[in-house]
Parts: C-alpha cells; structure tokens; sequence
C-alpha cells in the first residue's frame, strides 16, 4: 500500500524553485522527511494537503490525487504545524474539542475523542487549564492531540520536537512512535535533528534544494561499515590516550580513517580503525592494554543519515571543480 506518492513534482517561484522533479513513494509506517531550511519539506506538506497547487508534477496521498481531492485528504490526513499557533486563554479540552468539530465528529463523540487523545499524549490530568500556562512540550502536545483527534488514517508532523529539552524530545518521539505502533496510523515527520530520526523512523527520505538525495529504510542508512570505532580514556602515563593509541596503531600498520567523531565525556575522540577481519580486534585491544589505557568501547561503526548531506557536498565540489576546469 502506497500512503504518499509523488511524480516528478515541482514547485516554482519567480526567485527560487522549491521542489524539484520530486519522485517519492511512501509506505506504511512513521517516515523521516529531512532536509536543511529551504530544502522544500514545508512547500511538500502544503502540496500533500490541498493547498498548494504544483506547478509540474502529480502528487497522491491515500490514493487521492492532491489537485483535485484536497477536502477528501483533510478529512482523512491529521497536521501538526511547526509554528506556535494555539490559542492561550482557552483550555486544552476546548482546544481540541473544536478542532474535532471542524473535523466533522459530532458533539459527543468530540468530547470523548478529545479525552482518549488527551490520556494518550499525556495531558489528561491538565486539560482544563488554559493553554497560555503550558509549557513548550505541553503545547507541542495538544498540536499533537488536535492532529490525532479526528483518528486520521495519516499524520504531517512538522518539527514536532523543536523547543524541546533532551528528556521532551525522547518522550515526543516515543509519542510519534506509539502513533503508528498502538494506532496503525502512519507519519510524515520532519526534523532537522537526524539522530532523533534514526531511533524514530522505519523510513527516511532526505530532500535537499527541493530535490530528492535518498528514499530508503532506516537500516539501509545505518548499516554497519568495515570501521572499528574505537575510543580509550586517558592515563597517568599517557595524558593524551587517543594521540597515544593512533600512533601505534599507524605504527603497526593498521589503516586509520581520516577525522575523529567525540565520544563520550570523560573519554577522548574515536578513533576509526578500518577492520580487515578478526584480527583487527585483537591488535586493537592488545595495544590498548599495552599502553595502559582504559578501553570505553570498540564496536563496528554504522552510516549515519548525515553522510548523506557530506557526500553530496563533497559531490557537488568535485562538479564545480571539473566545470572551472573545462572553463
């Protein structure tokens, strides 16, 4: 089943083109829409909505075409915008109550809506007070409940964790988890913190200057590489315990990787170790012991989402470079 789908999609402005011949096809499940400010997310959710007509292309969502069955994919798609947007001297209940009117449900059944959805998202025991004294993570909350009240079949989550603490974020992202897992509805969600979709998302989909870099699962993104990464922590002996262990390393002719990524604190940087089998591990760890340092972890080294933004950056220098010199 195809939830979102887009061919060649494009959105043009006078000054800038915001989508680019855009193809996607989306399944069930919670999906990450990535992509730098101005990559064109906001301009794709308009257009999946109704509200915003492309300027080339064909776009469905829920096997509605978006030119001509905006009301129908409103009725059956929740949103929750990025923006401040809520009312302040109403309540949470009030709030949510009416968007659910909007919606279409009946008085009472938006009533009993509006408190199962409240219970879910964790605001059932303030629902009664008025908006202006939440909190950021309790408004993101109640954007979260009125996008779900109505029991959509699909929901547009933008930056539902901008705002948020570390400890709001995880608790966010459990919610949208829980979204599809508990309730079979699917997410589109965006963000900009590509970690947070890594632990969130069954598919990722990474659009950058309205054009599409990368449609696949999360575990193509983050699979395993050759790469041990390796992080020590410092000793009396060796105050720098990971200058220490790379010049050894080098100096037994193990291949190391260019750059560093931070570990964890109180630990130095990680070192990238390019394993050419088992016996990688063993001098590694020989080596660590040898110099007395305290072994923090030594494990495989996944992709990340982000590599894909560096090796189209990396890309778009080499294409640069050829054309200056044909020039």
């Amino acid at each position: 089943m195809t939830v979102i789908a887009t061919e060649s999609l494009s959105k043009r402005y006078p000054r800038v083109t915001a989508l680019d011949r855009l193809s996607l096809d989306i399944g069930p499940g919670v999906t990450g829409l990535v992509g730098a400010n101005g990559a064109g997310k906001s301009t794709l959710i308009k257009i999946l909505l109704g509200l915003s007509p492309a300027t080339e292309g064909r776009a469905a969502v829920l096997g509605l075409d978006v030119a001509t069955h905006g009301s129908a994919i409103r009725e059956r798609v929740g949103y929750m915008p990025e923006h401040d947007c809520l009312p302040p001297d109403v309540s949470a209940t009030e709030f949510v109550v009416h968007m659910a009117r909007m919606s279409g449900l009946p008085p009472t059944a938006a009533r009993e809506r509006t408190a199962d959805t409240l219970r879910h998202v964790g605001l059932y025991e303030e629902r009664y007070r008025p908006i202006g004294g939440y909190s950021t993570g309790m408004k993101q909350r109640v954007k979260l409940a009125q996008a779900l009240v109505h029991d959509p079949q699909l929901v547009l989550l933008d930056e539902p964790t901008n705002g948020l603490d570390p400890v709001g974020r995880d608790e966010m992202l459990g919610l949208i988890r829980r979204v599809y897992t508990d309730f079979g509805i699917s997410v589109l969600v965006t963000s900009h913190l590509l970690g947070e979709l890594e632990r969130t998302c069954d598919h990722v989909v990474v659009v950058d200057g309205g054009k599409l870099l990368r449609s696949s699962s999360t575990s193509d993104f983050t699979q395993t590489t050759t790469t041990l990464a390796v992080e020590v922590t410092d000793s009396d002996t060796h105050p720098d315990g990971t200058a220490a262990l790379r010049e050894a390393l080098t100096a037994a002719g193990l291949t190391l990787h260019e750059g560093e990524e931070q570990g964890l604190p109180g630990a130095g940087h990680i070192l990238l170790v390019e394993a050419t089998g088992e016996e990688t591990y063993d001098r590694v760890r020989d080596t660590v012991a040898d110099l007395g340092l305290g072994l923090v972890r030594m494990e495989q080294r996944r992709h990340h989402i982000a590599e894909v933004f560096r090796d189209n950056d990396q890309q778009q220098l080499v294409r640069k470079g050829a054309g200056s010199d044909g020039a």
